[in-house]
């Protein structure tokens, strides 16, 4: 798999490497020791959470509370999605700015999310299906929800023919970044550093799994 920066820090945009021959294709979504290696993230999921979408529904801007923070890798299993994430980290050098992909269940194209950043997506296609593999479990009352349509932020979400927006009552309601971040609802940036090397570190005390690596086979 390839593994791409993007404009937010701490977000990656992975590409795999598909096989393919008579039966139709296969690929490695994900693989904790390739996003290490590469980023410097240490994604072991507590969770998976699948979501299904109508045409032009939009998700987000969802984030967690640090702590318990939650990284995620999501990837589109059925359909096609536009996904964004915005880096809404108090302090970062990239407050405020976005990074946008089409993942699609053909390409296969995911996108890792470090905790305290904001992520959310634009169904493209009927029946589009998520999947978001999860560093934490879910805890009420902790999840942050950012106005997906914040004037601020201007995030293209280029609605088209799907006309208005899907949205829950939960996301019509948030607050707008700036009032999140009065609320308190915001990670600072450094908090954020000091836990994903906290997480590294606890990584690297645990150790491997036994049995090393294998490689995938088709």
């Amino acid at each position: 798999m390839d593994i791409h920066d993007t404009a937010v820090p701490d977000a990656y945009r992975i590409e795999p490497r598909a096989l393919t021959d008579a039966r139709g294709t296969f690929h490695e979504s994900f693989r904790h020791e390739e996003l290490a290696r590469a980023t410097g993230h240490v994604l072991l999921p507590r969770q998976v959470n699948l979501s299904s979408s109508r045409r032009g529904t939009v998700r987000g801007l969802h984030s967690v509370l640090l702590p318990p923070g939650q990284a995620k890798f999501v990837s589109c299993v059925r359909g096609a999605v536009r996904d964004f994430v915005v880096d809404v980290r108090l302090g970062s050098p990239a407050f405020g700015a976005y990074t946008t992909a089409v993942l699609d269940a053909h390409a296969g194209t995911g996108m890792f999310v470090a905790d305290g950043l904001a992520h959310g997506f634009v169904a493209l296609t009927d029946d589009a299906c998520v999947s978001y593999l999860c560093s934490t479990e879910y805890v009420p009352g902790t999840q942050v929800d950012i106005f997906p349509f914040d004037p601020d932020l201007g995030l293209p979400w280029e609605l088209g023919l799907s006309g208005e927006p899907l949205l829950s009552q939960k996301d019509a309601d948030a607050p707008p970044l700036a009032r999140a971040a009065d609320l308190g609802l915001l990670a600072t940036y450094d908090a954020c550093l000091s836990h994903y090397a906290d997480l590294r570190r606890a990584a690297r005390r645990d150790g491997p799994a036994p049995g090393g690596r294998r490689p995938a086979t088709a």
